[in-house]
Order: C-alpha cells, then sequence, then structure tokens
C-alpha cells in the first residue's frame, strides 16, 4: 500500500499548476507535479547509492527545498530522512551519525567540510532518473529526529507515516487549513516544530510553504506581505523579533490569518503586539515524540486563557496522572500524558528508553501541566524542574509566566537551588527586551502581588542574553552552574 507519497501525486493529479514551495535563498519555485517529479528524481539517485526500505539519509544543510524532495523521495523508497542540527558541534554531530548509521549524507556548500567525512552535495541536484517506488505502510519509520539531550545523550525518535499523516489531519481540522493557505517556514527543518508543524500539514492539504534558510525580521515582514503569508509559526523570540523591528507597525499583515507559538510561553506584552495588528497569536504545546500539534485555543479566547495551551485536539487522547497512574483533578499539577495515532513508534536503537516512556498506550512527556474546570490545560513545567520550597511544590514554567509579564522582560528562566532554610529556593534569570534595562528591585515588587510567597524567586539576575542549547530553547543547565557559583 503506498502511503505518503501519494501527498504529492494526489495534488500532481488534481493540482498539477499550484504551488506548492518557494524556496527564498534560491529563488525556486515548484508546483505539485514539478515537486512530485522532482522528488522522484531524488528518489532514482538514492536508489543509485544502494538506499533501501529502511535505511537512513542524512541531510546537513540550511532550510533547503531540496530537504523537502528527499523527505517525499524516502517515502517513495521506504526508506528515513535523518535531517541533522547544524546547531551542533562536529562531536556532536558525529555521534548521532555513528548512531543512525545512515546509508548517504547530504551536504550543501557551508556544511561540506564539518564533519571531514565523504558526502553528497545537495546542489549537485537529483538524478536524471525518475523512480516510482512502493510508498510505505503507515506504520514505517518515515523520519529520524533526535532529541536536544539536555541530560545525557540524546534520543532518536522514530517518526511514521501515520504519525505525520495523523498530525496533518489534526493540524488541518484544528487550523482549518485550505489549499488556498500559505505559511512562512523561517524555524529549521531539522526540528519537528520547522517540519511538523505547518510544513508537513500544508503540503498533505495542497497548499503552499515559502521557505527561508532563517529568521530576518526584514524580509519575513516583506514576505508576509509579498506572499500572501496566512499561517506563522513560531517560538517567542522570533515573534518577539518581528515585533521589536521598526517596519512591525507598518507592514501589512492583513493576510495571516492565524500564528502558534511554541517552545516557551508567551508574555502577554507580546501577544498584546500581535493581537493589536489583528493577528489571533496562540500558546501551543507539541514534543518531537508526539504531534507536535496537539492542542489548540479557540481564538475567541486567547485573551481570556492568556497563557493556556488550549484544548486537545482531534485524535490525541490527553491526560494529567499522579505518581500512581490516576488521573489528576481540576487544577492539580501532574504529568501529561498522551495516547493515538499521532504518538511516535519509539526511539531509534533504544528499547529501554522506549518502554520506559510509556505506561501501557501512555505515552509520559515528563512535563506538568494541570486542566481546569473548563477543560484548558495549563503548563506548570517538567517533572525534572519541579523544586520544593519550604514543603511547597513550584513549578518554573508558572513562575516564568508571571515574570514575562512585566514590560521590560523578554525572556525569564527559573531554577531551583540548594538554601539551608528552605531546602531550595527560585533563581530568576531575566532578559530585558532590546534598549531596555530591567529593575530587578521593581520586578521582585511586582511579583509580590501576583504569586504566593514561597513560589517569588529569592534571586533575580539580569543578563544580556539566556544562554540557549543547539535547538534554541533556554539552557537551564548552564543556568544551575551559574546558579551554584
Amino acid at each position: 500500500m503506498k502511503a505518503t507519497s501519494d501527498w504529492l501525486a494526489m495534488h500532481a493529479r488534481f493540482r498539477p499548476d499550484a504551488e506548492a514551495l518557494f524556496d527564498v535563498s534560491t529563488g525556486r519555485r515548484w508546483t505539485y507535479a514539478a515537486l512530485q517529479q522532482e522528488a522522484r528524481r531524488w528518489a532514482g539517485r538514492l536508489a543509485q547509492h544502494g538506499v533501501v526500505r529502511g535505511d537512513r539519509v542524512a541531510v546537513l544543510a540550511h532550510n533547503r527545498g531540496e530537504t523537502l524532495a528527499l523527505l517525499f523521495a524516502c517515502a517513495d523508497l521506504g526508506a528515513v530522512l535523518f535531517p541533522m542540527n547544524w546547531r551542533l558541534s562536529p562531536e556532536e554531530l558525529s555521534w548521532q551519525l555513528g548512531n543512525a548509521e545512515p546509508r548517504v549524507l547530504f551536504t550543501d556548500a557551508t556544511h561540506r567540510d564539518v564533519l571531514h567525512l565523504d558526502s553528497l552535495a545537495l546542489d549537485d541536484g537529483p538524478g536524471e532518473r525518475a523512480l516510482d517506488g512502493q510508498g510505505s505502510p503507515l506504520d514505517a519509520p518515515w523520519v529520524l529526529m533526535y532529541t536536544s539531550g539536555s541530560s545525557g545523550k540524546p534520543k532518536g525518535a522514530l517518526l511514521s507515516h501515520g504519525q505525520l499523516h495523523w498530525n496533518a489531519l489534526n493540524t488541518t481540522m484544528a487550523c482549518d487549513l485550505t489549499p488556498a493557505d500559505t505559511t512562512l517556514t523561517f524555524t529549521p527543518l531539522f526540528h519537528t516544530g520547522g517540519l511538523n508543524c505547518l510544513t508537513t500539514p500544508l503540503l498533505h492539504r495542497g497548499g503552499r510553504v515559502v521557505l527561508t534558510r532563517g529568521v530576518d525580521p526584514a524580509e519575513s515582514l516583506h514576505l508576509i506581505a509579498t506572499e500572501g503569508v496566512t499561517l506563522l509559526m513560531g517560538v517567542p523570540t522570533i515573534f518577539q523579533m518581528l515585533a521589536d523591528h521598526p517596519a512591525f507597525d507598518t507592514s501589512d499583515l492583513h493576510t495571516v490569518r492565524d500564528a502558534l507559538c511554541g517552545g516557551q510561553a508567551l508574555s502577554s506584552t507580546l501577544l498584546g503586539r500581535y493581537l493589536d495588528r489583528g493577528i489571533p497569536l496562540r500558546q501551543g504545546f507539541g514534543m518531537t515524540e508526539v504531534g507536535p500539534n496537539c492542542f489548540s485555543m479557540p481564538p475567541s479566547r486567547v485573551r481570556e486563557k492568556l497563557g493556556s495551551v488550549g484544548l486537545p485536539i482531534h485524535h490525541v487522547a490527553a491526560r494529567i496522572a499522579r505518581p500512581d497512574g490516576t488521573e489528576a483533578a481540576v487544577d492539580e499539577p501532574g504529568e501529561l500524558q498522551f495516547a493515538g495515532p499521532a504518538v511516535f513508534s519509539g526511539y531509534f536503537r533504544d528499547d529501554k528508553a522506549t518502554a520506559a516512556s510509556f505506561d501501557g498506550p501512555w505515552f509520559k512527556t515528563g512535563d506538568v501541566l494541570a486542566r481546569d474546570a473548563d477543560g484548558f490545560f495549563w503548563v506548570r513545567g517538567r517533572l525534572k524542574e519541579m523544586y520544593k520550597s519550604g514543603g511547597e511544590n513550584v513549578y518554573p514554567a508558572e513562575v516564568e509566566m508571571v515574570i514575562s509579564q512585566f514590560p521590560s522582560v523578554a525572556h525569564a528562566a527559573v531554577i531551583g537551588v540548594p538554601d539551608d532554610k528552605w531546602g531550595e529556593i527560585g533563581h530568576a534569570f531575566v532578559e530585558a527586551r532590546p534598549g531596555e534595562v530591567i529593575d530587578t528591585v521593581g520586578l521582585a515588587t511586582f511579583l509580590q502581588g501576583r504569586l504566593a510567597r514561597f513560589k517569588q524567586p529569592k534571586r533575580i539576575v539580569a543578563m544580556d542574553a539566556l544562554p540557549r542549547t543547539a535547538s534554541g530553547k533556554i539552557d537551564k543547565v548552564a543556568l544551575k552552574s551559574v546558579g551554584r557559583s
């Protein structure tokens, strides 16, 4: 049975001249018919290099249209695309290559000599002979993505054809996707947010993807206007960069009907900037292993439920579990767990980690959330990040959300550090918005009326820039070293 490769075949059959992809960095545009033909030619080139069903195909490159063509070429052959994180060090990349053992490695000109290994050049293009492969069943792996590895070695999550298919359907229903929609993908394709939040769902639906090499605020604002972008997805840092650009208030953004934000909590100040421009910026939640689209916030309730990630979407079962496995009560924090067809297949060559991540059909996320009386879910933090102050549980995400409401704060991170009196106390690190300075004394006063005393950080440190991991998230491991010093 053919599976995912039929996305292109179906659209090429019924809408062959509709534009599927615009690669801004190269200026190339593909219709669905052209993208299907190019994918089949890439399948031909892969076959010439001995790629067969189950083989991994590694790509180390900035965002390129060829990566998406290779994705569908892998679908035709039953191979697994392995997009590599070019932000990692050569040592980290080498470890992943050793673990994944790809049949071939493709690189762009920028990364050709990073690993001092033989690689194939993306710029050489696909083969001359098109190959119409046999496709893959829904339970077959299609993409291999490594987690950020904030503790220990990263794990390779296997994403099946079924997971991407159900995530695309979920996203279509939650965001009302149509073939008339266009998304601007400026986040990297080596992350599930870049590849699977809106890019693959739009290609599944027959919409259009505008792909850039990275985030350039001026270019992004220009493309939104000139390409008629209707959907955006990014992390708070990206939305902050766009809002801070001098052209934000005067740019033509009227076509943007929806914007999804993931990775970290949104501040009310940033949300207000977009709502004032008529854009319903919505907090999302997902992960490489599930979805990544798992919740949706009704646009009409964005202001009312500021800070919530919304309601579970179609074909995603979500529960909040106590340590004993029973379901938590309303407003009781517990571990978020998922079940359903949008859950990943397991960790590559790591049966032990896979088994430890499931409780029967439920995938244990390690994230602490609570569900309110209306059914909306709220992030409280990570199980490993929770700390006890005076015997009370403190969830950093909740504290960070309140800190981010202080006008001059762009980003915040809170960790627990040892304390002789209280066991642990909160240590907050804050990064200012461009051109502003954070009054830490004023911030402490601001928090007094908004957080219980045991939740209020006992130390607040302003930093020029918070440290970040290779995936762009705030590096709390690095902050713990600062907190102990």
